[in-house]
């Protein structure tokens, strides 16, 4: 992130206590009558489509029925089932375009049951007590490497935990929690919630996490298949695409992934810096992101640029919406051509765009805006890969996340077959771990 000496860049342009208010939770929790009323709209249906559109396959009907007969533990426990972090899940998941956009109430009413609000009143229950809701089988006796400690390696060495065998979690972060902990909108994640549930998910046992390991800089699958009966990798993108616009590499331009791990990781958000013209480049939830909590910190103009059309941004209807409500603009069909400013960003042309059939073009016409600052926030991309196949810019799987190595899973963001999405990466996880626990056991 830039210096606070930066001009134009500066801490503290709201008092604290704006800025503690605007952080607050993003969706105040259910009350207990408030989730009984909530469940109660649920029909139960048969074959319900809100379980088809869950990439874990929740049993949702389920879940919520035990809710409404007053037992959020045995809801809990439905979910955790399927989803370990189905706390997280009930904080940052699209929802609105996956369970509850597939909801009968949805398309009769146009209002959904708030199945994440739901599934967030039970974990967040459960979680509230001492102990740990599973125990671990019979030891098995083998050892299995987890290289990755985001939501898909969490999930995999859980359910490897749970199934008796002996895991060690490598991360290359100074703590476990991938995303969880360092790239998601704190307003969504408050009270340092990831760190918790990861403290709470290792309460199984029978996982070893060592921090600061990186997969190629310290760890090498060659290494760790001599040590462990299994690997599982799930390092997610650690890089980031580059404008490859003049002028990209002035003060002032940062990637957006490191603002918001910034962001997390403070104890202080009224000392973080921001601009009073923030430009954010990119159509995904980390252009969302850390455009909103640019303007939440006191930033006066917040931008996001995005090269397509408004229906072609990965970031949900409602994640844009949210955006333009606390005051972002949303440009579409614009492309950084030039950053420009004296060693200091001061402005940023954008080219409007147009898709022909052909590919996007640039139709000649630019824009100017003022910007003290500009996040780039387009994609990221695989930072080692230690030798695997890959398919694209991704580590190539089949099935449950077996790579062409023997002995080598890998699921998440860095894998093949997914969309980025937390809850996608719980269960590949999940699965891979089942799959290396047959393994294993053959």
């Amino acid at each position: 992130m830039s210096s606070p000496m930066t001009p134009g860049i500066a801490p503290a342009r709201l008092p604290a206590e704006d800025i503690a208010t605007n952080f607050a939770d993003l969706h105040a929790p259910y009350t207990p009558h408030e989730a009984a009323v909530a469940s109660d709209r649920c029909y139960f249906c048969h074959d319900a489509p809100c379980v088809t559109a869950c990439p874990t396959a929740i049993d949702i009907p389920l879940f919520i029925r035990q809710i409404s007969t007053g037992m959020p533990e045995a809801a809990a426990k439905t979910i955790f089932d399927q989803n370990i972090l189905g706390g997280m899940c009930a904080r940052v998941c699209p929802t609105e375009d996956l369970c509850e956009q597939a909801c009968v109430r949805e398309a009769a009413e146009g209002q959904p049951v708030e199945i994440g609000r739901l599934q967030r009143y039970a974990t967040d229950t459960l979680m509230a007590r001492q102990s740990h809701p599973y125990a671990r089988a019979a030891a098995t006796g083998k050892k299995v490497a987890v290289v990755g400690a985001g939501p898909a390696g969490l999930a995999c060495a859980h359910r490897l935990a749970m199934l008796g065998h002996d895991v060690t979690l490598y991360d290359g972060a100074a703590k476990a929690g991938g995303l969880n902990e360092f790239g998601i909108a704190a307003y969504k994640a408050t009270n340092d919630f990831a760190a918790r549930e990861v403290d709470w998910l290792l309460g199984i046992g029978g996982i070893a996490v060592e921090t600061g390991k990186r997969l190629g800089a310290d760890l090498s699958l060659d290494a760790l298949s001599e040590v462990f009966d299994a690997v599982f990798v799930g390092v997610g993108l650690g890089g980031v695409n580059a404008l490859r616009a003049p002028g990209e590499d002035m003060d002032g331009v940062t990637d957006a992934v490191d603002f918001i791990a910034d962001l997390r990781q403070t104890n202080d958000l009224a000392s973080l810096a921001v601009g009073r013209d923030v430009v954010v480049i990119g159509g995904g939830m980390t252009a969302i992101d850390a455009a909103v909590q640019c303007k939440l910190l006191g930033a006066q103009n917040v931008t996001i640029a995005y090269r397509r059309s408004r229906d072609r941004m990965t970031a949900s209807r409602y994640e844009q919406d949210l955006a333009a409500s606390k005051g972002v603009r949303l440009m579409f069909n614009v492309l950084p051509v030039a950053i420009r400013g004296n060693g200091t960003v001061r402005e940023i042309e954008l080219e409007y765009t147009a898709d022909t059939g052909a590919g996007l073009q640039g139709t000649g016409e630019t824009i100017c805006l003022p910007a003290d600052q500009v996040f780039k926030a387009i994609g990221q991309t695989l930072d080692s890969d230690a030798g695997l196949a890959l398919d694209g810019r991704k580590i190539a799987v089949t099935g449950p996340g077996r790579t062409g190595r023997a002995g080598v899973w890998a699921g998440g963001d860095c894998a093949t077959g997914g969309n980025d999405l937390t809850v996608t990466a719980v269960a590949e996880g999940r699965d891979a771990a089942m799959d290396i626990h047959t393994f294993l056991m053959t």
